[in-house]
């Protein structure tokens, strides 16, 4: 392990030493694209069911993985919804700290042959709570795809690609529910306390009780992989690079080391954050999260507050561009792979990683905090991706600033014009928030990573040390270099981890279901115990 350590720590000082040359930069990039090119085509490789209508693989088996889990768990997208919200809020803490059994009373078989009532100490193992497990896992997927993601979508796809986007927000929340479930089922929980969580341990945990463990060990590996090269790239490298374009060009700065130096700065404070574990970074992310969400749905709301009256026409548009695609790029098929493909690559429902955070959670029902994690695509996706959407259409009834139909590379850009359109000079807010975004992203991608990196190299302080080094290292080189076919393959290790993810989730789907009723059943008892309390209470009265 040691071996391996050192090689990447070799591989990694040379490109900081060179982060800022402009022929190391392109040496980098053509490196990748010449040893890495074939694996970023195989996972975003496209269907060809006619000339004119193609699919990606990937994007297949998210939706479909999406559609099987909303029928199999009976549309738990919308019949949990109102439960969630109150788990969320604390609702049913008591009986996920010590268990319906202890303290109601519940005659029902006690998990793990415990007789629970006997049991002095018996709080729920984790190490945050519902809603900062929530704002953890938000904080990776709520950035950039909702602020230049829906721009490009829509540029391309037309409003109809809005209808789509939504409708793979409401599916992948069932995804998110049965992941997520499952992340706390198999987590692992140390001495100390830390919890160790993911894809990872259900794959590897999950299939083992079905017989097929040498299976799930080699998807645990691959995903394990997957995560840590997702969250070096996508998850690190991509967010520094962005955030450091857009400070760059609000300030206008000459000096040709100011993206290097901006990166310094971000590491440092990503540094002050990730060191601390999952405790510090959900610390932060349900401070900043709700803090950032909501200056930009106000600023959305604001806009369209002023624009009241157009927003019936707005929803026009977007439904009958959902179902005609006149006039847009690839038609009616071009316009759906657009909107679901940008809904579900928003949301990263399927992807496995959101399991990761959602595992740390303090409870000892699973399916409380499946129930919590089915929020989050649809605020991340069903409501803010449909609000800036919204803004972008309504504000653009004129065609004054984009065309549909014709393809954009900078969707920053063109949401600030949007926002600039009602709100003079939102762009600097708009820069500010890209930028939080991109931090917020970046510490929870870490913690995905570092639970990757434990997997395969084992739990210490030293591999622990050498995963945040690098994790560093890479926000530097990301805010220094033009990254090119890096992101493209960073992108695809993501969108990798689907496969193994999905396939464990689907196999294990009975094992939910166990659990959603395990929770459902033990609400009930507290409701029954409480109603049965008033009317004792009724009686002496």
């Amino acid at each position: 392990m040691k071996r391996i350590l050192l090689s990447l720590l070799t591989i990694i000082t040379p490109l900081v030493t060179f982060a800022q040359e402009q022929s190391t930069s392109e040496a980098i990039d053509e490196t990748f694209r010449n040893y890495t090119g074939w694996f970023v085509e195989a996972i975003f490789y496209e269907i060809p069911f006619t000339e004119t209508f193609q699919i990606p693989w990937v994007l297949i088996v998210l939706i479909g993985g999406a559609l099987y889990f909303t029928v199999y768990f009976k549309l738990i997208n919308f019949t949990g919804f109102w439960t969630a919200i109150k788990v969320v809020r604390g609702q049913y803490e008591d009986i996920e700290k010590h268990g319906a059994d202890t303290l109601y009373g519940d005659p029902t078989d006690n998990e793990g042959e415990n007789i629970i009532e006997t049991i002095r100490d018996d709080s729920a193992d984790g190490e945050v709570s519902h809603f900062q497990a929530l704002t953890a896992a938000l904080s990776a997927t709520v950035g950039l795809g909702n602020i230049a993601g829906v721009a490009v979508a829509l540029s391309i796809g037309g409003p109809g690609a809005t209808f789509w986007m939504i409708l793979a927000g409401l599916l992948g929340m069932a995804s998110k529910f049965a992941e997520c479930t499952l992340g706390v089922k198999y987590r692992d929980v140390g001495e100390d306390g830390t919890v160790y969580g993911g894809p990872m341990y259900y794959l590897s945990k999950g299939l083992k009780e079905k017989g097929a463990g040498g299976i799930g060990k080699v998807l645990a590996v691959l995903f394990a992989i997957f995560v840590i090269g997702g969250s070096f790239g996508g998850g690190n490298m991509f967010q520094a690079n962005q955030a450091a374009a857009q400070f760059v060009k609000l300030f206008d700065f000459q000096n040709d080391n100011a993206g290097m130096f901006f990166g310094i700065g971000m590491a440092v404070l990503v540094a002050i954050v990730i060191i601390g574990g999952i405790k510090r970074i959900a610390s932060v992310t349900e401070k900043i999260v709700p803090f950032m969400a909501g200056i930009y749905v106000l600023a959305a709301l604001i806009i369209l507050g002023a624009n009241f009256p157009l927003i019936d026409d707005a929803f026009a548009l977007i439904y009958e561009g959902a179902f005609s695609g006149l006039g847009i790029a690839g038609g009616l098929i071009g316009v759906m792979i657009q909107g679901i493909r940008r809904g579900a690559f928003s949301n990263e429902a399927g992807v496995g990683s959101a399991a990761i955070a959602h595992s740390a959670v303090r409870t000892k029902y699973p399916a409380s905090e499946g129930i919590v994690a089915l929020l989050e695509p649809f605020v991340d996706t069903v409501v803010i991706c449909t609000m800036t959407a919204l803004v972008i259409i309504i504000t653009n009834f004129d065609g004054s600033f984009m065309e549909y139909g014709t393809p954009i590379a900078e969707g920053v850009e063109l949401t600030a014009t949007a926002f600039d359109s009602v709100i003079p000079h939102f762009s600097i807010i708009l820069t500010i928030a890209v930028i939080l975004f991109a931090f917020s992203t970046m510490i929870s991608w870490s913690y995905y990573g570092m639970q990757g990196w434990k997997y395969l190299f084992g739990r210490g302080k030293v591999t622990d040390m050498v995963y945040k080094f690098l994790f560093l290292m890479f926000v530097i080189i990301g805010a220094s270099i033009s990254l090119g076919a890096v992101i493209d393959f960073s992108d695809a290790m993501i969108f990798a981890m689907v496969v193994p993810n999905i396939i464990g989730v689907i196999l294990l789907t009975p094992v939910v279901r166990k659990e959603l009723k395990k929770y459902m059943d033990a609400i009930k008892t507290k409701k029954s115990a409480l109603e049965e309390g008033a009317e004792d209470i009724n009686k002496q009265l």
